[in-house]
C-alpha cells in the first residue's frame, strides 16, 4: 500500500515556496518504502535477467585466432571509444587531438552546471540544456560513425 502525504496548502511557508517553484518535495509519494523497497529490486532484477537472457540467447563470438606476425589493415578500438578515436586520427596536430580528447571529460563535468541553469524539469522549458545535449549527441554519433570509414571519409562520412 502506497503512503501519500498531501500538502497543507494553508501553510504560508509552503505557499511561498510553491510560488517560487520550490517545495514540491514536501508532499507526494515518499521514496521509502515505496520506491526503494518495492520498485528498485524489480528493476535491478529485471535488468540482470535481461542481460543474462541476451548473453544466453546471443553469445559474443570469439573471432579468428590472433596472428602475431600479421597486423590487420584497420585496427579499431571498442565501439564506445570510436568518437575520440576519430578525433585523434582526423586532427593533424596530435597535441591538439589529445587536448580535444581531454575536453570530453571536461564537457561531461560541465553537464550538471548547464542542467542547473534552469529550474524546470520539462526539456521544452530548458532550451539551453536541451540544445547542448542534442548537439553533443549529434557530434558524438557523427564522430562514432565516421570512425569506421577510411581516414579520407572519416569526417564527411562519404556524404559530401
Amino acid at each position: 500500500m502506497a503512503t501519500i502525504k498531501k500538502p497543507d496548502l494553508s501553510d504560508p511557508q509552503l505557499r511561498a515556496k510553491l510560488a517560487k517553484g520550490m517545495g514540491h518535495n514536501y508532499y507526494g509519494e515518499p521514496a521509502w518504502p515505496n520506491d526503494l523497497l518495492y520498485i528498485f529490486p524489480v528493476v535491478i532484477l529485471g535488468t540482470i535477467a535481461l542481460c543474462v537472457g541476451l548473453a544466453v540467447l546471443d553469445p559474443a563470438m570469439n573471432g579468428e585466432p590472433a596472428n602475431p606476425f600479421a597486423t590487420p589493415l584497420e585496427i579499431l578500438p571498442e565501439w564506445y571509444l570510436y568518437p575520440v578515436f576519430n578525433i585523434l586520427r582526423l586532427v593533424p596536430n596530435k597535441l591538439l587531438g589529445v587536448v580535444l580528447m581531454g575536453s570530453v571529460p571536461l564537457g561531461l563535468i560541465a553537464v550538471p552546471f548547464i542542467e542547473n541553469v534552469n529550474k524546470f524539469q520539462n526539456p521544452f522549458r530548458r532550451p539551453v540544456a536541451m540544445a547542448v545535449f542534442l548537439f553533443g549527441t549529434f557530434v558524438t554519433m557523427w564522430l562514432g560513425i565516421g570512425a569506421i570509414f577510411p581516414v579520407s571519409q572519416g569526417l564527411t562520412l562519404g556524404l559530401f
